[in-house]
Protein backbone atom coordinates (compact mmCIF):
# COMPACT_ATOMS: atom_id res chain seq x y z
CA UNK A 1 0.00 0.00 0.00
CA UNK A 2 1.76 3.55 -0.53
CA UNK A 3 2.86 5.64 1.82
CA UNK A 4 1.20 9.31 2.19
CA UNK A 5 2.88 12.00 3.01
CA UNK A 6 0.82 13.07 5.72
CA UNK A 7 1.46 9.68 7.54
CA UNK A 8 5.44 10.51 7.55
CA UNK A 9 7.04 12.10 10.88
CA UNK A 10 9.72 14.36 11.48
CA UNK A 11 10.93 13.68 14.64
CA UNK A 12 13.80 16.37 16.57
CA UNK A 13 15.76 14.62 19.17
CA UNK A 14 15.34 16.93 23.08
CA UNK A 15 17.88 13.64 24.68
CA UNK A 16 21.40 12.62 23.58
CA UNK A 17 22.68 11.01 20.80
CA UNK A 18 22.70 8.03 22.21
CA UNK A 19 19.88 7.95 24.31
CA UNK A 20 17.49 9.85 22.00
CA UNK A 21 14.49 11.32 23.22
CA UNK A 22 12.18 11.86 19.92
CA UNK A 23 9.85 14.61 19.94
CA UNK A 24 7.60 14.78 17.33
CA UNK A 25 7.45 18.17 14.79
CA UNK A 26 3.68 18.20 14.33
CA UNK A 27 3.96 22.17 12.39
CA UNK A 28 5.88 20.57 9.81
CA UNK A 29 3.89 20.74 6.07
CA UNK A 30 6.05 19.81 3.15
CA UNK A 31 9.11 17.75 3.55
CA UNK A 32 11.59 16.80 0.78
CA UNK A 33 14.77 14.13 1.84
CA UNK A 34 17.67 14.83 -0.61
CA UNK A 35 19.89 11.76 -1.00
CA UNK A 36 22.57 11.67 -3.70
CA UNK A 37 25.60 9.76 -3.81
CA UNK A 38 28.82 11.71 -5.44
CA UNK A 39 30.57 9.50 -8.20
CA UNK A 40 34.06 8.40 -9.17
CA UNK A 41 35.08 7.55 -12.43
CA UNK A 42 37.04 4.58 -13.03
CA UNK A 43 36.88 3.89 -17.55
CA UNK A 44 39.94 2.66 -18.59
CA UNK A 45 40.57 0.59 -21.61
CA UNK A 46 39.38 -2.93 -21.02
CA UNK A 47 35.86 -1.24 -20.18
CA UNK A 48 34.37 -1.08 -23.60
CA UNK A 49 34.04 2.45 -24.67
CA UNK A 50 32.32 2.93 -21.80
CA UNK A 51 32.23 5.17 -19.06
CA UNK A 52 32.24 3.79 -15.71
CA UNK A 53 31.24 5.81 -12.68
CA UNK A 54 31.07 4.27 -8.86
CA UNK A 55 29.43 5.69 -6.16
CA UNK A 56 31.53 7.44 -3.26
CA UNK A 57 30.44 10.14 -0.62
CA UNK A 58 26.89 10.05 0.06
CA UNK A 59 25.01 13.79 1.02
CA UNK A 60 21.63 14.14 2.49
CA UNK A 61 19.17 17.17 3.47
CA UNK A 62 16.26 18.04 4.66
CA UNK A 63 14.13 20.50 3.24
CA UNK A 64 10.80 21.50 4.84
CA UNK A 65 8.43 24.20 5.80
CA UNK A 66 7.49 24.30 9.41
CA UNK A 67 4.44 26.96 10.78
CA UNK A 68 5.76 30.12 12.38
CA UNK A 69 4.97 29.61 16.08
CA UNK A 70 7.62 31.07 18.36
CA UNK A 71 7.26 29.26 21.39
CA UNK A 72 6.50 25.92 20.50
CA UNK A 73 9.52 23.53 21.36
CA UNK A 74 10.54 22.19 18.16
CA UNK A 75 10.02 25.35 16.42
CA UNK A 76 12.40 26.85 19.03
CA UNK A 77 14.95 24.37 18.86
CA UNK A 78 15.58 24.43 15.10
CA UNK A 79 15.56 27.96 15.23
CA UNK A 80 18.03 28.19 17.72
CA UNK A 81 20.28 25.82 15.60
CA UNK A 82 19.98 28.17 12.93
CA UNK A 83 20.58 31.33 14.91
CA UNK A 84 23.37 29.72 17.12
CA UNK A 85 24.69 27.40 14.74
CA UNK A 86 24.39 24.40 17.10
CA UNK A 87 23.68 20.93 15.88
CA UNK A 88 20.08 19.27 15.93
CA UNK A 89 19.19 15.81 15.75
CA UNK A 90 16.54 15.05 13.62
CA UNK A 91 14.98 12.01 12.34
CA UNK A 92 13.25 12.00 9.04
CA UNK A 93 11.13 8.98 9.41
CA UNK A 94 8.25 7.04 6.97
CA UNK A 95 6.05 6.66 9.84
CA UNK A 96 6.36 6.74 13.50
CA UNK A 97 9.39 6.13 14.84
CA UNK A 98 8.43 3.34 17.51
CA UNK A 99 7.21 0.99 14.60
CA UNK A 100 9.04 -1.56 13.55
CA UNK A 101 9.67 -1.25 9.96
CA UNK A 102 9.91 2.26 10.00
CA UNK A 103 12.98 4.12 8.10
CA UNK A 104 14.41 6.93 7.06
CA UNK A 105 17.62 9.60 7.52
CA UNK A 106 18.66 10.10 10.62
CA UNK A 107 21.66 12.47 11.27
CA UNK A 108 22.87 15.70 13.37
CA UNK A 109 22.16 18.87 11.41
CA UNK A 110 23.61 22.08 10.89
CA UNK A 111 20.40 23.85 10.40
CA UNK A 112 21.49 26.11 6.77
CA UNK A 113 18.89 28.13 5.94
CA UNK A 114 15.10 29.33 7.97
CA UNK A 115 13.52 31.66 6.09
CA UNK A 116 10.31 33.21 6.72
CA UNK A 117 7.32 33.35 4.48
CA UNK A 118 4.42 35.92 4.95
CA UNK A 119 2.29 35.54 2.19
CA UNK A 120 -0.65 37.46 2.14
CA UNK A 121 -3.82 34.37 2.57
CA UNK A 122 -1.76 32.06 4.25
CA UNK A 123 0.05 31.53 7.34
CA UNK A 124 3.22 32.62 8.14
CA UNK A 125 6.16 29.44 7.55
CA UNK A 126 9.56 29.21 7.95
CA UNK A 127 11.68 27.79 4.74
CA UNK A 128 14.55 25.15 6.32
CA UNK A 129 17.21 24.13 5.03
CA UNK A 130 19.50 21.28 7.40
CA UNK A 131 22.36 19.07 6.18
CA UNK A 132 24.19 16.34 8.01
CA UNK A 133 26.78 18.57 9.84
CA UNK A 134 28.53 16.18 12.76
CA UNK A 135 32.10 14.94 12.82
CA UNK A 136 31.48 12.86 15.78
CA UNK A 137 28.32 11.16 14.77
CA UNK A 138 28.08 10.04 11.07
CA UNK A 139 24.43 10.16 9.58
CA UNK A 140 22.60 6.87 9.22
CA UNK A 141 19.59 5.31 7.70
CA UNK A 142 17.53 3.96 10.36
CA UNK A 143 15.28 0.96 10.30
CA UNK A 144 13.59 0.52 13.67
CA UNK A 145 14.35 -2.96 14.60
CA UNK A 146 11.46 -5.74 15.27
CA UNK A 147 10.77 -6.31 18.87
Amino acid sequence: MPLIGADCKLYINSGTFDTPVWDEVELVRDLQQQLEKGDAEVSHRGSGGWRIRIGTLKDGRLQFDIIWEPGNEEFDALQAGFNGNTLVDLAAMDGDIETPGSQGLRAEMSVLSFSRSEQLDGVVMASVNAAPGSIVNAPEWMVVPSS
